[in-house]
């Protein structure tokens, strides 16, 4: 049996980002990642292979509460859920890591303060080339350094529509963004600012993803060892149920076994969780890191809508997602709890809706489905989606997965959309014209949408209520780490990856030292 000093499993926003982190030091690293490298390859950019044909989509089969399969959205890459992430790489604002009350109840604190994990902060958006301005969002967090490449900038389109909400009187800001974009050197620049980025793989590397900017810098130190479609199936531990000795991977239609001084989970929130789960003992019988009964609870995913405006004049632009809109964030004059964060996303376009609404656009002729994608601008709201403790992810001897969810903050959710009409109407747009996209929840089936899945394994400081402590070690394991977004405690309203990333390396700081 291969022995190495740590063992990830994953490569997404947090197992790449530790494994670039790690590599420099010498210690032996084995990757784990279940699936394959993205192929690059024309299909990339090609909305019907993506958007209808699903083709990156993982052959995943998980199931409702009520036991109704459906197929979530998910990738098994190189990389994980980045390569196919729109690369919207904003901070918690510093109020989301205390309590907070919402409509539908409080969001709990974090076992770390924002001013804690902001040297990660800034150094996750430095290695992942994030582009941005500060002091624009009336809500951003201090920050320690500038953004380390200038924001993308506004095509004419949504210049007009950030003049237009300024003279409103609102706070529109350059979207944070991770793309390998330079503008003042475009024939030195990886990204062409294409239209084909948020939802799809980039082809020619133009994307700070996981992959590129976490995992390939990581394998260029020989001390570390990449093994592709190898499927962790269990963690073994020792006789005293203290420490995993034993990782059990299937690859290849066989099964291979792998040791490791460290082990560190990176699966996602819902992986994480069956992976412990599955890896049940006489020492601990419910799961691994799971005498509080926590592991698999407290799922979280943001409360999200992709809603596309008509506006009268066509939208030309490329590259829409350079936009965002915090004001009512923390909620309005007349409605005290949080609403949440609206932004672009990428440009509609025609194939996209038979993609997403295949029953809807059936009998729609193509011009008609192209006229509107040449008039749409197209938005994301996200509303924070609360901890329940019934949310939950399980798992049966056989490694089905249950994901039991019940909405939550609806009321803000619903008044966060009408905000954006009540605007839009004075804007140039059709207020009476707004269509919900289904991007990420195809057959309209919301649980299925896991790009923004979190919770599962929250740390803390109390082992009776949390799986992990505030370095995200397992209370009950002395070398069982995670460090994907199942830690978190609650999600707030804004893109997770970079608050992954940036914990990624505060916990990879942690380990160094150990290692040491």
């Amino acid at each position: 049996m291969d022995s190495y000093d740590v063992i990830v499993i994953g490569t997404g926003a947090g197992g790449g980002t530790l494994a670039r982190h790690l590599a420099p030091s010498g210690k032996r690293m084995l990757l784990l990642e279940r699936g394959d490298w993205l192929p690059r390859e024309p299909q990339n950019w090609l909305a019907q292979d993506v958007f209808v044909d699903n083709r990156y989509v993982s052959p995943d089969t998980w199931y409702d509460e009520k036991g109704k399969p459906f197929q979530p959205q998910i990738h098994y890459f190189v990389g994980g859920a980045t390569k196919l992430y729109g690369a919207a790489l904003y901070r918690l604002r510093r109020e989301d890591f205390g309590e907070l009350r919402h409509h539908d109840g409080v969001s709990p604190a974090w076992p770390i303060s924002y001013d804690e994990l902001e040297p990660y902060y800034t150094q996750a958006e430095q290695v992942y080339e994030v582009h941005g301005a500060r002091g624009e969002d009336p809500t951003e967090p201090p920050a320690s350094a500038p953004y380390p490449f200038p924001a993308v900038s506004h095509e004419p389109r949504i210049q007009q529509l950030s003049d237009d909400l300024a003279a409103a009187g609102y706070h529109p800001f350059h979207a944070p963004c991770g793309i390998r974009l330079v503008e003042s050197n475009m024939p030195y620049s990886a990204c062409v600012r294409c239209m084909n980025c948020d939802g799809f793989p980039c082809a020619v590397h133009g994307k700070s993803d996981a992959d590129v900017l976490g995992v390939r810098p990581a394998l260029e130190h020989p001390n570390v060892t990449l093994l592709t479609n190898a499927k962790a199936v269990r963690l073994d531990t020792n006789d005293a149920g203290s420490a995993v000795t034993q990782v059990t991977v299937e690859r290849d239609g066989a099964t291979e076994t792998f040791a490791g001084d460290i082990v560190v989970l990176a699966c996602g929130a819902a992986n994480t969780a069956k992976l412990l789960l599955l890896s049940a003992s006489d020492k601990h019988p419910n799961g691994l890191a799971n005498g509080s009964d926590q592991v698999g609870r407290n799922y979280v995913f943001h409360a999200s809508q992709a809603v596309l405006a008509l506006s009268r004049e066509e939208n030309p632009t490329i590259f829409q997602k350079t936009l965002g809109l915090n004001d009512f964030y923390f909620g309005r004059d007349d409605f005290e709890f949080p609403l949440g964060n609206i932004q672009m996303v990428g440009k509609s376009q025609a194939p996209m809706f038979r993609g997403e609404k295949p029953k809807q656009t059936k009998l729609a002729p193509s011009w008609t489905l192209e006229r509107i994608a040449r008039h749409a601008i197209d938005f994301w709201l996200s509303t924070e989606d609360l901890p329940r403790p019934e949310n939950r992810v399980t798992v049966d001897r056989e490694g089905k997965l249950t994901l039991s969810y019940t909405p939550t903050n609806e009321v803000p959710k619903q008044r966060l959309l009408a905000q954006l009409k009540s605007m839009l109407g004075h804007l140039g747009m059709h207020e009476d014209h707004l269509i919900h996209r289904f991007a990420y929840m195809k057959n309209e089936i919301p649980v299925a949408g896991v790009a923004h899945q979190a919770g599962t394994c929250r740390f803390g400081t109390d082992p009776r209520t949390s799986a992990l402590d505030r370095d995200c070690k397992a209370h009950e394991l002395d070398n069982l780490y995670v460090v994907d977004t199942s830690i978190f405690p609650s999600i707030g309203a804004v893109n997770p990856a970079l608050t992954a990333m940036a914990n990624s390396l505060r916990v990879g700081d942690h380990l160094l030292e150990r290692l040491t």
